[in-house]
């Protein structure tokens, strides 16, 4: 629709142009979560993520043993977990030929020897290793991917802390949990129950885990309504991070309930408007901050530039909460 200036268009409108001229993994998601295109349409657009852009480059760099980085995991981004994520952030086709070859080199040949608890060696990828936040992101890209996670899924439900969610620091001792580790589980479970009939119990848990996220209007600590930074990075979670890998802020947690088909509750009005805010007079969204760390491939957005991750998920974030 146009402006009552027909020289201009809608911010809304421009905003999707923008996303319209991206990479195949933006734009499809885009034409399914803001558009108007065809469900074929959109298919072809998203078969394109195997063979353009990101997610080509990011499948030309797995090597022969399966690897991405030489490792299941690493703290550099650019491990075979992380390549992982992105593919299925991608939206890379789980059925589509270039995604099955490269899941069974993983399955064929990646352990977790070198990069997890010694105990955990010989496991497959798949299998996972111990702390709750990794398990979650494994068993998130193993459902996607038509894996057999059932048991890092069973094991990250006998995890929940008493409060609803989920954190590394548990087996240290802490009782409370944490916001970056629990986003990790939440997605993580409605991945699963999307690949399979899940029990009752997987979908309780994912939704006790959202609750621990309502309960503190998304960025609050309960106890003292106190707004919380990301103590390891110094990030406050009203800055949209991307990638975030386990790092939690508050469009990450609203994209999942978005996702996830909650309705709307008044408990995430205050981290809506965060986002809302942040929209610049051509409706994109900045990139408002960076994780340090080689990663697979290079966004070309950089803190204080507008990002098209973040603009397609802020605008289906609102889109979604005005529904």
């Amino acid at each position: 629709m146009m402006d009552d200036d027909s020289n201009s268009m809608a911010p809304a409108r421009r905003a999707l142009d923008w996303l319209s001229s991206g990479d195949p993994a933006i734009r499809w998601q885009a034409m399914r979560d803001l558009g108007n295109a065809s469900t074929d349409v959109v298919a072809a657009e998203r078969a394109r993520v195997a063979s353009e852009g990101w997610g080509a480059r990011v499948l030309a760099m797995q090597q022969p043993d399966g690897t991405w980085g030489g490792v299941a995991w690493n703290r550099g981004f650019d491990s075979t977990m992380h390549a992982l994520m992105l593919l299925r952030e991608f939206g890379l086709d789980p059925g589509s030929g270039e995604a099955r070859r490269a899941v069974s080199l993983v399955n064929q040949h990646v352990t977790w020897s070198g990069c997890g608890p010694q105990e955990c060696a010989d496991h497959g990828f798949f299998e996972g290793e111990t702390e709750p936040c990794i398990n979650a992101q494994v068993a998130a890209v193993g459902a996607y991917f038509g894996q057999d996670v059932d048991a890092l899924v069973a094991r990250l439900l006998t995890e929940q802390l008493e409060d609803g969610g989920w954190n590394c620091e548990a087996e240290y001792g802490s009782t409370r949990s944490s916001f970056h580790t629990t986003i990790c589980v939440v997605e993580a479970l409605l991945e699963y129950e999307r690949s399979k009939a899940a029990s009752p119990a997987v979908v309780e848990a994912r939704q006790c885990g959202e609750e621990y996220l309502l309960e503190r209007r998304l960025m609050r600590r309960r106890s003292t309504g106190e707004q919380i930074c990301d103590r390891k990075a110094s990030i406050p979670w009203t800055s949209m991070m991307h990638p975030s890998w386990w790092h939690y802020d508050v469009l990450r947690g609203l994209d999942h309930l978005r996702n996830a088909g909650r309705k709307f509750d008044d408990r995430i009005r205050e981290a809506l408007d965060c986002v809302a805010s942040k929209r610049d007079s051509n409706g994109r969204w900045p990139l408002g901050a960076r994780l340090e760390g080689r990663m697979p491939v290079d966004f070309d957005e950089a803190p204080g530039s507008p990002s098209r991750w973040n603009t397609l998920r802020a605008a289906r974030v609102l889109a979604w909460a005005t529904s």
